[in-house]
């Protein structure tokens, strides 16, 4: 991972400024081997534990965050696999991840109601559009999700390849961050998804288990913020070494010795370690509701998302917060387009807007005030 950050990390701030596709750089994650993080060992993979693999999504944000979003968002598919596939998917799917290096892309977002389905003999024929999918060009299969009615279990997941006959992957992301992510749209015109592209059994919603994939999501976005936080703490205080001179008034001879600069300076870190602190014990409790498999109940599952939705809605504020800070301790001069340091405040925002926090801490509040806890089976 050290060595793809210094390989991103010198065209980040252009490449940003450009949006579009990375398409070298998605082929740098190709050949890093990092796509493979998350498939069993029995398949070719490298089988890291979660924790160490969210905190890679995390450490790769802070130079890129638009790769490693993409970075992230291959293991939710891996997940997706695991969760809701059966044993020969399972092996089928995974193990041509890591043979034939695939990249993963998505369109399964639930909200976007404007993908109609047909039966079609044993299977299905998709026409219509899907938003944020995010990975989709360059990449070379999707999950595509659709419904079959109102209920959670007539929700479906198919594996489908990138380049069957009617699917079109717009090139039409151009929001003020993430602008690498290749977030568009994806198009059908009768595409045909046939019985063998369903994943399951068990399949989604099958169980506490199986809603596993939307809290990985969680905690995806959670680790893009605190990336970019950081790496945007870490950036100023670079820039600051460097360029910037002491206010007059402060009477030191650096910046590095005005009281108020390490005042700014020690706050926005001690609001960094303590999301990172919240985050991290998220990540441990995720992995021991990974490791109960089957056992997991839905009780059990309710509780983790609330731990989830403490640290992503805290890492939200928390990257809010330093993102914009940082131009405290860098100054006007800092403003030049050719230094990007906007690019982490539009990152985190772009994120924190995927769905809002308040109806997070909503579901906090009322689990703490009534003992409800959140419905697996629902959008968190």
């Amino acid at each position: 991972m050290e060595r793809l950050k210094r390989e991103l990390a010198p065209t980040a701030v252009a490449r940003d400024a450009a949006g579009g596709s990375a398409l070298a750089e998605r082929q740098m994650l190709r050949d890093s081997g990092l796509l493979t993080l998350a498939v069993p060992r029995q398949w070719g993979g490298q089988q890291l534990a979660w924790p160490d693999i969210l905190r890679l999504v995390r450490s790769l944000a802070e130079v890129d965050s638009s790769l490693a979003h993409l970075f992230g968002f291959q293991h939710l598919q891996v997940a997706s696999i695991l969760l809701f596939g059966s044993g020969a998917q399972q092996e089928k799917y995974l193990r041509a991840t890591v043979d034939e290096r695939w990249f993963w892309g998505n369109a399964v977002n639930a909200r976007d109601t404007r993908l109609s389905v047909q039966k079609s003999g044993d299977g299905y024929v998709l026409d219509g559009l899907k938003s944020f999918c995010s990975g989709a060009r360059d990449s070379d299969v999707l999950n595509v999700s659709f419904t079959l009615g109102t209920s959670p279990t007539e929700r479906r997941f198919a594996v489908v390849p990138t380049h069957r006959a009617g699917i079109r992957v717009r090139d039409d992301w151009d929001n003020m961050g993430q602008r690498q992510t290749d977030s568009g749209t994806v198009a059908f015109d009768q595409v045909l998804i046939d019985q063998t592209d369903l994943l399951g059994p068990p399949g989604v919603a099958s169980s506490p288990r199986a809603t596993l994939r939307n809290l990985i999501g969680q905690l995806v976005l959670t680790e893009i913020y605190l990336g970019n936080a950081r790496g945007a703490l870490q950036s100023a205080v670079a820039y600051m070494s460097e360029h910037v001179q002491p206010w007059a008034m402060a009477g030191v001879d650096s910046a590095a010795q005005d009281p108020v600069m390490q005042l700014q300076a020690g706050d926005q870190w001690i609001q960094l370690q303590t999301a990172e602190a919240l985050a991290d014990r998220a990540l441990e409790r995720f992995q021991r509701a990974w490791d109960a498999g089957d056992a997991l109940t839905a009780e059990q599952r309710g509780v983790l998302a609330l731990d989830i939705a403490a640290a992503r809605v805290h890492a939200g504020r928390v990257a809010l917060q330093v993102t914009s800070e940082i131009f405290e301790l860098t100054g006007a001069r800092s403003t030049a387009r050719r230094h990007g340091f906007d690019r982490y405040w539009r990152n985190v925002r772009v994120h924190t807007l995927h769905d809002p926090l308040d109806h997070r801490k909503k579901a906090v509040g009322r689990w703490l005030l009534t003992g409800e806890i959140p419905d697996p089976f629902g959008y968190g």
